[in-house]
């Protein structure tokens, strides 16, 4: 008997209030600008200080020399460099403002849950970056500069090994967000744990593929370590879909 109350508490929303379609575009597009004021004053703090981060890029070439091949070549390194730092040091505020937009439809039961979600994808956004920074671009160089050792000598394009690596590492975060995505659709009801787990040769297959279309170098070494992160990840979240009884 005391578990209808309950029950129908935690499927209240709270301070439910009707707004017209008008007024939740008015609200995305400000949560919107909000978003990307947050990354412009990211990007130009970082942007200052962006020699030590670029130095610190730089060292998983090692002992690999880079070399200008345009006039203002770093430059635009620079600025790119500063724009994913900007985005990635506003990130949470980014979040804060999707929370808030989110939240007004949620009920007690499902806003439980907002909290763990928010820091289980914010570590595991931070894990990609490490794990690319650690292992991928480091294993992606060290094939790709052994294969063409003793035929031409190693100079790199800052231009072509920034944006090698910032895109690999961009995109090994998000591709880290699949545990989050899967626990949504579990906690939503739209997919079971047992549905992830009967559809384990299609994630093998799908596993390899965005290893590949991931990874902007075509090394297989990259695109097999990725892929077998993303399968590994893939049970991983399954696993946790289950633990929630999904």
């Amino acid at each position: 008997m005391t578990s209808l109350p309950e029950d129908d508490y935690l499927s209240d929303i709270p301070d439910d209030v009707e707004m017209s379609l008008f007024d939740h575009l008015e609200e995305l597009r400000e949560r919107i600008f909000y978003s990307v004021l947050a990354v412009v004053i990211a990007a130009g703090g970082s942007f200052f200080a962006v020699k030590p981060i670029v130095q610190f890029l730089e060292v998983p070439a090692q002992n690999v020399k880079f070399i200008q091949i345009a006039p203002g070549e770093y430059f635009f390194v620079s600025v790119k460099t500063a724009a994913y730092s900007g985005i990635l040091l506003a990130t949470p505020f980014i979040l804060y403002q999707i929370i808030q937009f989110v939240i007004p439809g949620l009920t007690r039961r499902e806003r439980r849950f907002l909290a763990p979600i928010v820091f289980g994808s914010s570590i595991l956004f931070v894990a990609g970056l490490a794990f690319s920074y650690i292992a991928l671009i480091p294993a992606a160089l060290n094939f790709l500069i052994n294969y063409g050792e003793g035929v031409v000598e190693q100079l790199l394009s800052i231009d072509r090994y920034f944006e090698f690596v910032l895109l690999l590492m961009l995109s090994t975060g998000l591709a880290f967000q699949i545990p989050v995505i899967q626990m949504l659709l579990g906690l939503l009801g739209i997919v079971s744990s047992k549905q992830m787990l009967s559809g384990w040769r299609y994630v093998l297959l799908g596993g390899a593929v965005l290893g590949a279309v991931l990874t902007p170098s075509t090394d297989p070494i990259t695109q097999m370590l990725l892929a077998g992160a993303v399968i590994g990840l893939y049970f991983g979240g399954t696993g946790a879909v289950m633990l929630l009884g999904r």
